[in-house]
């Protein structure tokens, strides 16, 4: 049936709420944060829709507009509102007593309004300014929102309007055309709208940015705000947008020529400090150019008296370091913070120790590049003009691997984090050897009757057969990967130790363990052997022979008995993480996104992706993150142990060389 409601003006002191509303049981709909931009937009335009009320009990009651009613509530009780008092009479339409529907006529005002087209919401704040002469202010006033947010919608409402036709037309999606925001002017837009759908292709949000940076760099971008001081004072062209962050500086050769200039001065003042016969500089540092490019290393030196005294005072203060770090009650910030410091003066102590001979740097040279943001150097590079061709024996410092020598930028592990990863590798070493019994019981007869009718000197230094659990220290013990903890755990629970009673006699003892069976005494034998495992580094072929072939066989990837998560890339410099993202496991994209993040977040990132791998990565990518670990914890059963070099035999007691 047809009802015609006749109109009435009613003082909002006057109003309630009705029962019938259809969002009277969803009071958090009529919260002020959620009616903000409806009091705003009323208390500057006036209600423009009256609302629907019926007489109950001497009050109206709101049947449709509870949201109106909810503001108008709001502006009453705000004594900065001007206007607005309960005896204010506003516009609305009078349902009768006697109406049975009351509850549809509720649902239908909720329901039968179309959400407003995103186009159309951004061409409308357009036309308010362009149109109307608001300002981004005066409408941010008017819908009760932030100058940003609004500028945020004019931007996309002002896009060239070939291109908001498209997205009405759907030939391309609405995050597609936003992306045309990227560059303030229509014209650029228009062009590379033109360019790109030339061929009729797919156009694709990314494609549209990418042809973008090509027309400009905006004044946000990491360049952009490195140049543009020295920008402006040459004159170079800005397009201005709305926002300022995205305003474009249009002359991109400009700026290239001024990065450069920052670039090779950068390279020049640190060839000057170290002494290089020559500098350079490149945008972005191109690995297959570099890849020619050889490198000369800093090699060690005898500290002169006053060198030596910091030495001293350096070895002092990371000891204290040491001390507090193992306080259980530091927070991450300050933990971190304490591994900075570590790592700075293991580097001054470093400097301190080591220097570049007079022939390397009488042919090496720094690059500097562009690299996460800011200026980096790549220092000790030899121009392949001058690189030494002849075999022979060059300089000690001179890399010789015959492979791709590492960045300057490269990761190097401080002295405490490389031994805690000792650790954790001979833990990983244990949980192999124990779930391998049978060969680890053969490794242990060896090593007990070879080491007594041999000439004497032991077979292998890796493992402690002298009845002693091997006690594991760590910094972050309760902080590491558990993988191979769980799997000796898991090795412990499955041995037969009924035989081990101390009620009883060590010979009563003895025979209950003859007694067993076979598999039952190797397994015994490999969990006591695996205990004793040493803190070391992948074993090298020539050194340790015997370990070599024995940790391909039970160990040929660490990773099946530890994965690297946060306790481990909190102690990897921010750069270190984005290298390890975007060289080693290919994630590029990734990395760059990631370079404006702090620190603690890309160490999410990276526990997230190592703890489950992304269902996005592409096959080459997840077979990265699987096989990835510090190089240095590797077994040498693994396609890159061809590539390790040959390392000097020390002695005994010395560090295990690292082989990955």
């Amino acid at each position: 049936m047809t009802t015609s409601f006749a109109p009435l003006t009613v003082a909002i002191g006057d109003l309630t709420a009705h029962p019938a509303n259809v969002r009277s049981n969803s009071p958090e709909t009529y919260d002020p944060e959620n009616i903000a931009h409806l009091k705003a937009s009323i208390a500057v335009l006036g209600l423009l829709q009256p609302l629907l009320v019926q007489k109950l009990d001497g009050k109206f009651a709101v049947l449709a507009g509870g949201r109106r009613h909810a503001a108008l509530s709001e502006l009453v009780a705000d004594k900065a509102a001007k206007g607005f008092t309960a005896k204010t009479k506003i516009d609305c339409r009078l349902v009768p007593e006697d109406c049975d529907v009351t509850t549809a006529l509720s649902l239908a005002e909720n329901i039968t309004q179309t959400p407003m087209n995103a186009i159309d919401e951004f061409e409308a704040f357009a036309r308010m300014m362009e149109v109307d002469g608001q300002t981004p202010e005066t409408i941010a006033r008017t819908f009760g929102t932030t100058v940003a947010a609004v500028k945020g919608r004019l931007r996309y409402g002002l896009i060239h309007p070939d291109i908001r036709a498209a997205a009405r037309a759907k030939t391309i999606t609405l995050d597609t055309m936003k992306a045309f925001a990227e560059h303030p002017s229509q014209e650029v837009q228009r062009e590379v709208f033109e360019a790109l759908t030339k061929e009729d292709s797919y156009l694709q949000a990314y494609t549209v940015r990418q042809a973008l940076k090509s027309r400009g760099v905006q004044v946000s971008d990491d360049i952009g705000a490195f140049v543009r001081e020295d920008y402006e004072a040459r004159g170079g062209a800005i397009a201005a947008d709305l926002l300022e962050e995205h305003s474009v500086l249009e002359d991109a050769a400009l700026v290239e020529t001024i990065l450069l200039e920052k670039l090779r001065a950068a390279a020049e003042e640190a060839r000057i400090k170290l002494g290089f016969a020559w500098a350079d500089a490149m945008v972005r540092y191109d690995y297959a150019t570099m890849a020619e490019y050889g490198r000369v290393y800093p090699g060690p030196i005898e500290p002169d008296e006053a060198a030596q005294k910091r030495i001293d005072e350096i070895t002092a203060e990371l000891e204290q370091l040491q001390l507090e770090m193992e306080d259980e009650g530091l927070d991450d910030d300050a933990y971190n913070a304490l591994y900075e410091r570590v790592d700075a003066l293991e580097e001054e102590a470093r400097d301190l120790q080591e220097a570049y001979s007079a022939e390397d740097l009488a042919r090496s040279g720094v690059i500097a590049s562009w690299q996460g943001g800011q200026i980096t150097l790549h220092v000790g590079l030899v121009r392949p003009e001058d690189t030494v061709k002849e075999k022979g024996a060059p300089s000690s410092s001179t890399n010789t691997t015959g492979e791709e020598a590492p960045d300057a930028g490269e990761i190097t592990y401080p002295a405490s984090l490389s031994e805690d990863l000792k650790t954790e590798r001979a833990m990983a070493l244990g949980a192999a050897m124990a779930l391998h019994p049978e060969a680890t019981l053969d490794l242990t007869l060896f090593k007990l009757v070879s080491d007594v009718l041999a000439s004497g000197m032991s077979v292998t230094q890796a493992i402690k057969i002298d009845a002693r659990k091997e006690y594991r220290s760590h910094a972050k013990m309760d902080e590491i990967d558990a993988t191979s903890l769980e799997q000796v755990a898991a090795a412990h629970e499955a041995l037969d130790l009924s035989w081990l009673d101390d009620t009883r006699a060590p010979a009563d003892q003895f025979a209950a363990f003859r007694a067993l069976e076979a598999g039952e005494k190797a397994k015994l034998v490999a969990y006591a052997t695996a205990s004793t495992t040493q803190s070391c580094f992948a074993r090298d072929r020539q050194r340790d022979s015997l370990m070599h072939a024995f940790e391909i066989e039970i160990m040929p990837d660490i990773r099946s008995h530890w994965t690297p998560n946060a306790a481990l890339f909190n102690r990897f410099k921010k750069a270190w993480l984005l290298k390890i993202l975007g060289e080693d496991l290919g994630l590029a994209q990734e990395a760059v996104t990631l370079a404006s993040s702090s620190k603690k977040e890309i160490v999410a990132f990276c526990d997230k992706l190592f703890a489950e791998p992304f269902a996005t990565l592409t096959d080459a990518q997840r077979a990265a993150v699987a096989a990835w670990c510090p190089p240095m914890m590797q077994t040498a059963g693994v396609a890159c142990d061809e590539a390790e070099p040959a390392a000097e035999t020390p002695e005994p007691d010395g560090d295990i060389a690292q082989a990955a």
